[in-house]
């Protein structure tokens, strides 16, 4: 039986029953209110006028750019025809200014809202709608907090999936159990290879790295459930990508934010070499590589060291187990702009998070010892097409409950045979186990949990809320992946 999903009707109760948790906001800096406007807009997606949502900021380009200074003070205008409201992805702010259903009801068509609150850090963050499927008509933007003045040039680079069938029709037709390889419309999920313990071993979790253990054997897992029409960076595609002027002999900082309702991608940077120095907007200590994972939701800081000379340098994203794939192009003063094929020659590998085991925080948790160890499950399956959180769809869900000021390790256990992007809002955590293994990873606001495999995370309570735990596959979360952690 399909899980219940969420319905508008439900997100309005929700935003309604928060009016009483909402404070009011405070001024949080001494720049003038910024403007952000949630509006339609006609894309050219290969030849084809596709009608979508954004959200501009007052300078009439896509989402904001702010200093740390200054802090958060927007006004949001909802210019679409549908009620809205904008989650500040990234972004830790008080529970009542969040940007979900259950802090605040969604803004009417014509209406408008205040949010005000201090930024304790800087990073490269998103926005995007928090209501129902909307984010897929690309409801989404980029949210770039600065500390100061840039170091070098910085070009941001955001990523989506596209489909010119309206996502509740792709809903529909997966709820119904389709499988089909037609443009717009859903495909028969494509397969990734993975070790995967016998019974016994681990409780039978998989151990991802641990394919050498006694007893593993390979099994298939399950990787896109959606064919897209299209894959966009920065609105286009690759047979007119953004070619980005930049200066020879330079460094670059890379902002990358993949925006896509259901697609991992494989970052290739093609000829140059690049430094990965922060993922989620919080810095890591830098790996050095051409080719970088990206779940849904997570943000990369890449920088690139141009050579000095006339040259042009693709950056692409091609989505695991696939050979679609998009990109812009960084062009030195003389570089060819080549002509880039939409598609790649291979498949691209399945995203399993290998580069999380090496990722190091550069400012970790302080060392403490966990009061509270929770375990949530992740469940459903394709078919029926069904996608749950302890067995529980949202609306029906049972909040996990701490307490204010408690170190909380949460362990999220992977039953499907799907990855998931879980994203908690409202806290950065440290990523601190994967399987069998235990280590000091990264700090982040989303990971991405393998099929069949565990993630543990760790984070302080210090932000009271009800805060949603969700999977950042637009469609599981629709279908129901959501819960919350709640404390006050």
């Amino acid at each position: 039986m399909l899980a219940p999903r969420i319905s508008r009707r439900s997100l309005l109760q929700c935003g309604a029953a928060a009016l009483a948790m909402s404070a009011v906001p405070r001024a949080a800096g001494a720049a003038p209110k910024r403007d952000l406007t949630v509006e339609t807009r006609t894309l050219d997606v290969a030849g084809r006028a596709a009608r979508v949502y954004g959200i501009t900021g007052p300078d009439g380009r896509p989402g904001l750019t702010l200093d740390r200074s200054q802090g958060f003070d927007v006004r949001l205008t909802n210019k679409a025809d549908v009620p809205t409201i904008v989650h500040w992805h990234g972004l830790t702010p008080p529970f009542a200014q969040d940007g979900n259903t259950l802090s605040q009801p969604p803004i009417a068509p014509g209406g408008s809202m205040d949010f005000a609150f201090d930024l304790p850090r800087a990073g490269t963050h998103w926005m995007h709608s928090h209501v129902g499927l909307q984010e897929a008509q690309l409801m989404a933007a980029p949210l770039i907090v600065r500390d100061g003045p840039p170091q070098m040039q910085e070009v941001v680079m955001v990523l989506h999936d596209f489909s010119f069938a309206h996502p509740e029709e792709i809903f529909e037709r997966l709820a119904a159990g389709e499988a089909t390889h037609v443009g717009s419309g859903v495909a028969a999920s494509k397969k990734g290879m993975m070790r995967m313990p016998m019974p016994g071993m681990d409780g039978g979790m998989m151990a991802q790295g641990d394919g050498d253990a006694d007893g593993d054997m390979p099994m298939e897992m399950d990787l896109n459930d959606i064919t897209f029409d299209a894959y966009l960076a920065n609105d286009r595609t690759l047979d007119d990508p953004e070619v980005v002027p930049v200066e020879r002999g330079a460094p670059v900082r890379l902002r990358i934010v993949n925006a896509a309702a259901a697609t991992n991608f494989w970052i290739d940077l093609g000829a140059v070499t690049g430094r990965l120095i922060a993922v989620d907007g919080m810095d890591v200590a830098p790996i050095v590589g051409r080719g970088f994972e990206i779940a849904i939701a997570q943000r990369l800081d890449i920088v690139l060291d141009v050579p000095n000379a006339a040259t042009a340098l693709p950056i692409i994203a091609q989505r695991e187990g696939d050979v679609g794939r998009t990109g812009i192009v960084l062009a030195t003063p003389g570089g060819e702009i080549p002509r880039l094929a939409q598609v790649g020659d291979t498949d691209a590998s399945p995203v399993l998070s290998h580069l999380e085991r090496r990722l190091v925080a550069r400012n970790p948790l302080e060392p403490r010892d966990a009061g509270r160890a929770v375990t949530v499950y992740l469940t459903g399956a394709m078919s029926p097409y069904a996608w749950t959180i302890d067995g529980r769809a949202f609306e029906n869900r049972a909040p996990t409950d701490i307490a204010m000021g408690e170190r909380v390790e949460l362990t999220m256990v992977n039953r499907t045979m799907m990855s998931h992007p879980m994203h908690l809002h409202g806290h950065h955590f440290q990523v601190v186990g994967l399987g069998r293994a235990r280590f000091a990873g990264a700090m982040r606001d989303t990971v991405l949990v393998p099929a069949m495999d565990s993630v543990t995370i760790a984070f302080d309570a210090s932000n009271p809320g009800e805060w949603p735990l969700h999977c950042h596959n637009l469609y599981h979360m629709y279908a129901g992946m959501m819960t919350t952690v709640r404390y006050v």
